[in-house]
């Protein structure tokens, strides 16, 4: 059994935080790694310890295994704990972790190799009777390929990266004329992406939801599924809203889905947390989509409704200990709901967005969980992703969540930089959404309404406060100007900062 007292936490934001508050309660110690840009983040605090690892760029840092490794031994840790992200599903820095002496706290590199391979992810799912959507068995080499590919599937198809994730080196091809550009386009950006460019294609179902599994498996060959999230709302392939459980997955479908859930886990002898991506038809029918090989972005969704924390279960896991969750014992109880926070501009495409975030007011009570990295002062730069904090509340219905989470938009407050509040607002305000009547088109369809410029009027008074304080901060440091001999009539100084900041400008 691995002696482990000491962890690497080999990421940044707030899974950083999360993961070294879960060593906290285990009892662990946690060393943190930054990089220039990342040397007053909140996570650097809550470590016991705390490496500069180079540069702000992510190449000449989170992503170097040299430096990672290297921290790791400096500080004498016993292991690796890769968040999600960045080195999390790559197999050659789990196997250097290893190599060094410790202990990578997820799966074994065969495991990530195997599941990062799309084709053989499917070939194996095929064998492990978990069902997948029709597609090719091999890469397609050229274009004489894929479009006899295509012609044998039938339009229309989806041309994927063999080595992808996160819809890039992803096209959709609706007829043949479109295939020869968007077999270019996918190859190139493949390449770009993950240094391999080959793509294979799949059937493109029509109007699917995305519903993933979460697996936890242990070294005693226990495979646990901790019930579906809903993550159909999306844009560009990356999600924004998650939910748990789905309005869709009846009490069968969701047995039968975990069902093939472990069983793809257990064709690549899994160990630790992992997630079994499918796509729902509209008849009822799913196909296995892929596997994440780490911890899921909103996995705290799944922790609310089903009360188990699964970072620590990835850490019990590691040192060898037995799950503390078992599969005949789990219900879900309630919903959750969870909006990711993005320095963003829905408006315009959801453009990243960058700037200090000037004043930050987080929401509480009763139900509602913030995983947020970011704090007053902080700067988003382009070097990271846009994800300023995961909003998360529970209710004991889906309408007690909503309202809730509505409650909490209306708290929140971000000054400084642009963000994508106000059009989680909005969709929790939107008929559809509220029916449950969603599937991974749903932003293309409701768009027109939800991707507006304009704040909520809800969103404004809380800014329109804080605008005003800033503005009185500025006026008390500021030399006292010259009285105009006569009065003048101009906007409120207040409403006007509100206006501004509301709408990133």
């Amino acid at each position: 059994m691995p002696t482990i007292k000491r962890v690497l936490v080999a990421n940044r934001g707030e899974i950083a935080l999360r993961v070294i508050r879960a060593c906290h309660e285990e009892g662990l110690t946690a060393v943190a790694v930054y990089s220039e840009a990342d040397r007053l983040s909140p996570h650097v605090r809550a470590a016991d310890m705390a490496v500069p690892i180079g540069p702000a760029p992510a190449a000449e840092s989170y992503l170097d295994i040299a430096k990672l490794v290297a921290a790791a031994r400096d500080t004498q840790c016993d292991a690796v704990h890769p968040g999600y992200g960045f080195l999390s599903e790559r197999a050659p820095f789990a196997e250097a972790v290893v190599e060094a002496g410790l202990v990578f706290i997820g799966p074994s590199a065969a495991a990530i190799r195997a599941m990062g391979d799309k084709i053989e992810a499917r070939r194996r799912m095929q064998q492990a009777g978990v069902p997948v959507v029709p597609g090719s068995t091999r890469a397609v080499a050229d274009h004489v390929q894929a479009r006899a590919e295509a012609a044998r599937l039938g339009y229309p198809v989806l041309l994927k990266a063999v080595a992808g994730g996160g819809g890039k080196g992803m096209r959709l091809v609706r007829e043949e004329a479109e295939l020869d550009s968007a077999f270019e386009a996918a190859t190139g950006e493949a390449l770009k992406a993950f240094g391999a460019g080959e793509v294979y294609l799949e059937k493109y179902l029509e109007r699917p939801r995305h519903i993933e599994i979460q697996i936890l498996a242990d070294s005693f060959g226990r495979v646990v599924a901790l019930g579906e999230r809903e993550c159909s709302i999306q844009r560009r392939h990356q999600k924004l809203i998650e939910e748990a459980p789905s309005v869709a997955v009846t009490p069968p479908l969701r047995r039968r889905m975990s069902e093939s859930a472990a069983s793809a886990a257990g064709a690549v002898g899994y160990l630790g947390a992992g997630t079994i991506e499918f796509l729902l038809a509209p008849s009822g029918e799913f196909y296995f989509l892929e596997m994440n090989t780490r911890l899921q972005v909103e996995h705290p969704v799944t922790e609310l409704v089903y009360g188990v924390d699964i970072v620590r279960e990835q850490l019990r896991v590691a040192m060898g200990q037995p799950l503390r969750v078992h599969a005949g014992t789990l219900q879900p109880r309630g919903h959750a709901i969870e909006c990711r926070i993005t320095a963003e501009d829905p408006a315009n495409d959801f453009m990243p967005a960058t700037g200090v975030v000037q004043y930050l007011r987080i929401p509480g009570g009763p139900g509602v969980r913030w995983d947020g990295g970011v704090e007053e002062g902080n700067e988003i730069t382009t070097y990271y992703d846009s994800l300023i904090a995961k909003l998360i509340v529970w209710g004991e219905t889906r309408g007690v969540a909503l309202e809730r989470m509505r409650r909490a938009l209306r708290e929140l407050a971000i000054v400084g930089i642009p963000s994508s509040q106000a059009f989680h607002l909005r969709v929790m305000d939107d008929p559809e959404f509220q029916r449950g009547d969603i599937d991974i088109t749903y932003l293309e369809r409701a768009g027109a309404r939800l991707l507006v410029g304009e704040p909520s009027p809800e969103l404004l008074r809380p800014l329109a406060a804080v605008a005003a304080l800033l503005a009185e901060q500025a006026a008390a440091s500021a030399p006292t100007p010259p009285q105009p001999a006569g009065p003048t009539v101009r906007p409120s100084v207040w409403l006007a900062t509100a206006r501004r900041e509301a709408i990133g400008q």
